[in-house]
């Protein structure tokens, strides 16, 4: 029955989507009322979701009274997950109806955005009822994407290439975290440097996009956290960052989080949807996020490939050997041969990926886990025990970081969005940041 559902499902989005392409009509009064209608009970259902998972609502800044009034329902025991699940069919439903109307190119994109969100929804009340599926089942349901598998035999190839380039004793992990301590901020200049860094990035994000008025962030430090650092977004174009602090914080991740949950990442996303959909078109939808759906995929690709848009080229190096390097009080001679390892190091991401899907699916237990991520992705066992908690927590949530990357990059390179076409890499990027945008849709 669920697969039929999907499919017709399916069948009815093209439908709509073929529409919209065949002409580019008016906004049409009709199918906003109740694209608008629609929203209002999705943004309910996300409310209701979160009433099971403390996790799954990363955000929420609409009406007060409905989030007091799903609160009641949870309360009353009128909210069960199979009336959850019954209001997720409802929804899907209403917009199969919808299947015929005409469409310009933001609405067939509203329309996308929502159906795909109900399904990862409808996805989250069947996991939270007991249901499972594999890790590339969920990373397909939820976030709108199919996972690439690589092998042992990539890995190893990269590993070559970083063990010629670390020589020494003990194993190649062990090397390169006695290469790295050079590199590491000290703890009373993290702040220093980081201010840095987000002020380099807000400076460069706004030589091509303009801001809300007002927009802001407050950074904080904590510990205890499974998470490097992560943006609370409170709406009014205001953010919460929290960095944590647990472990050693390395040189280069001073611009990584300043671009990835400020300018132009996460803080600059959340901003822009907030101000050009909800507030200036009403489409209540965006008063809220559901961390587990493929707006996550969205946002955390938009936000890795950020730190590339601020940064082109070598220009990041310069940046940080000129400044961050002596604000933190490190010698930038060796950077060179470090920013070398890095490069080397990144291409290891999707071995994070293979952890998660063993794991996930049982095929390996904790220690076999813990040794792979050790062996091939370099991590100590203390960053590697913290790594495996995140998976714990988030599950497949994982693959949105690298994956969303890439799939972020090939829609922007694809679409004449090169480095040296740097007009145009904006506008592919700033329309991503303030549109309603799906993982399956960048790939068309």
């Amino acid at each position: 029955m669920l697969r039929n559902k999907i499919i017709l499902l399916i069948l009815s989005c093209l439908i709509f989507l073929s529409c919209g392409k065949e002409e580019k009509p008016a906004a049409n009064k009709e199918l906003e009322i109740k694209m608008n209608s629609i929203a209002e009970a999705y943004v309910k259902l996300i409310l209701g979701i979160g009433q099971y998972d403390p996790d799954y609502v990363d955000a929420y800044y609409g009406p007060e009274e409905w989030k007091k009034e799903i609160a009641s329902k949870f309360k009353s025991d009128s909210l069960s997950l199979d009336y959850l699940n019954a209001e997720a069919n409802n929804l899907l439903d209403e917009l199969e109806l919808l299947s015929s109307f005409k469409a310009n190119e933001i609405e067939t994109l509203r329309y996308r955005y929502l159906y795909k969100q109900l399904l990862a929804a409808k996805t989250k009340i069947f996991m939270l009822s007991g249901g499972t599926l594999s890790f590339d089942e969920e990373a397909k349901s939820l976030y709108d994407a199919e996972v690439p598998v690589h092998s042992e035999e990539y890995f190893q190839t990269i590993l070559n290439e970083l063990n010629n380039l670390l020589p020494g004793n003990g194993t190649l992990a062990e090397r390169l975290e006695d290469f790295k301590k050079e590199f590491i901020i000290p703890k009373e200049k993290i702040d220093t440097v980081f201010m840095a860094a987000i002020a380099e990035c807000r400076k460069k994000t706004l030589q091509h996009i303009a801001l809300p008025k007002g927009e802001s962030f407050t950074v904080e430090y904590v510990t205890g956290e499974p998470w490097g650092a992560y943006n609370w977004y409170k709406g009014n174009s205001y953010s919460l960052i929290q960095v944590n602090t647990d472990l050693p914080i390395y040189i280069d991740r001073a611009v990584d989080l300043a671009a990835h949950e400020g300018y132009p990442g996460h803080h600059v996303y959340n901003a822009l949807l907030e101000k050009n959909l909800m507030k200036e078109r009403g489409w209540i939808e965006f008063s809220i996020y559901a961390l587990f759906s493929p707006q996550s995929l969205i946002a955390e690709g938009t936000a890795n490939y950020g730190i590339e848009m601020a940064f082109p080229g070598e220009s990041r190096i310069k940046f940080e050997k000129e400044v961050l390097f002596p604000l933190a009080g490190l010698n930038p001679q060796k950077a060179d041969k470090y920013y070398e390892v890095l490069k080397l190091t990144s291409k290891l991401n999707y071995a994070g990926n293979e952890a998660a899907r063993n794991y996930l699916d049982g095929k390996w237990n904790k220690e076999e886990t813990l040794n792979w991520l050790i062996k091939y992705s370099l991590m100590t066992k203390e960053r590697a025990e913290r790594y495996l908690k995140f998976i714990e927590k988030y599950r497949s949530y994982v693959i949105n970081y690298n994956l969303g990357k890439d799939i972020v990059a090939a829609y922007i390179e694809r679409s004449s969005g090169t480095v040296k076409n740097v007009e145009r890499r904006w506008k592919l990027f700033e329309k991503l940041l303030s549109t309603p945008q799906t993982p399956s849709g960048l790939k068309k």
